[in-house]
């Protein structure tokens, strides 16, 4: 019978082993600085989150033409039109329609 829990003993440890080096890889992607841009609509909505079923929600405030934001296309989501979003006065995030975003790079 010692033989055999030996051997067990002796695989248990051997995988824990080979666990125990294998180095731990976090799922992290690059995150993207948004593009320098501003709102080109005479105002635009600028919401804090967006439904797939219900849409944009959560209002935050209203940004006037010039405001100063930031949205990288093909890098930043849209979603029906909303556009994942940066405000640089207050520094955060929020979703504003795309067609309002414009003059990237101008400042």
């Amino acid at each position: 019978m010692r033989p055999v829990r030996w051997r067990a003993a002796t695989a248990t440890l051997a995988a824990g082993a080979a666990f125990a080096v294998l180095p731990a890889t976090a799922a992290l992607a690059d995150p993207v600085v948004p593009r320098h841009a501003v709102v080109t609509c005479q105002s635009a909505s600028f919401y804090a989150n967006y439904d797939s079923a219900a849409g944009p929600y959560g209002l935050k405030r209203v940004l006037g033409a010039g405001n100063k934001i930031g949205h990288t296309p093909g890098a930043h989501p849209v979603y029906n039109g909303w556009a994942a979003t940066f405000d640089f006065g207050p520094n955060d995030w929020g979703y504003v329609r795309i067609e309002c975003i414009g003059g990237y790079d101008s400042w």
